[in-house]
């Protein structure tokens, strides 16, 4: 009779699957600097209030924050290739649909995503600086962007680290979803590894603790960096133990 569980297969999958942690990464990384910029952009519009701008991005973060992603990978990948045709079709252009690879639609999908949540974090962390400080800044002479450079970004970053954070874990667990798009990373990895033998649960298990091991390194890394960036809470207090003598003079009658 066969095992019906087989711990040894669980942590001997481990390196056949890692083969396939670069795609994972690749995909996270290109998907987070979508999010973070465009997110960015979706931030200081909303902040602006730019009109038509501000509308199509409080629809835009409704609908993608309102949709599953799953939902969002198969309108991309379906959803672009019939934009090619009728643009080849409409302006004689000649795009080749098929030369398009799966990874990219799932970076747009996963990017797009991102920068929905994004924008929401990144706008609170801006609306929590100081307005004081952003007004002294202007007042002696510094730009718009040297303004948001040097005194807003540095101290929103510290603000928005771990709710961004918090993004980037769900992101990396999202690009599991990518299959959807022909992209071969690590969870379709495991299901054609599983579909030789048979042993999907095995196979889930090891991909479980692949994830688990990325988000408790990436947690720990995070922790490192708060740690760094964190301004105090209050100035050091300074020793009032020692006692100053003040010279007292004299003044000799003529």
């Amino acid at each position: 009779m066969a095992k019906l569980f087989d711990v040894k297969l669980v942590f001997t999958q481990i390196p056949e699957l890692l083969k396939y942690l670069p795609t994972t990464l690749y995909l996270t990384a290109i998907a987070l600097v979508i999010g973070l910029v465009v997110g960015l952009l979706i931030a200081l519009i909303r902040m602006k209030k730019i009109p038509v701008l501000n509308q199509i991005a409080i629809a835009f973060v409704s609908v993608m924050r309102g949709t599953p992603i799953i939902v969002q990978l198969y309108i991309t990948y379906f959803g672009i290739p019939i934009a090619l045709k009728y643009i080849n079709y409409y302006y004689g252009t000649h795009y080749d649909i098929n030369a398009v690879p799966g990874i990219v639609f799932a970076m747009i999908a996963l990017g797009l995503n991102q920068s929905a949540f994004d924008s929401e974090t990144i706008r609170a962390a801006i609306q929590s600086v100081d307005r004081g400080q952003i007004e002294a800044a202007k007042s002696i002479g510094m730009s718009g962007f040297q303004v948001l450079r040097r005194v807003i970004l540095p101290q929103a970053g510290s603000v928005a680290l771990l709710p961004l954070g918090n993004s980037l874990i769900a992101l990396i667990k999202g690009t599991s979803l990518a299959f959807t798009c022909s992209v071969v990373e690590m969870t379709a990895a495991g299901k054609i590894l599983a579909g030789r033998n048979y042993r999907y649960f095995e196979a889930y298990c090891t991909l479980a603790i692949i994830y688990w091991v990325l988000t408790f390194i990436l947690e720990r890394v995070l922790a490192l960096i708060e740690k760094k960036i964190s301004i105090p809470e209050q100035a050091p207090e300074t020793s009032t133990t020692e006692k100053v003598e003040i010279p007292v003079t004299q003044e000799v009658a003529a």
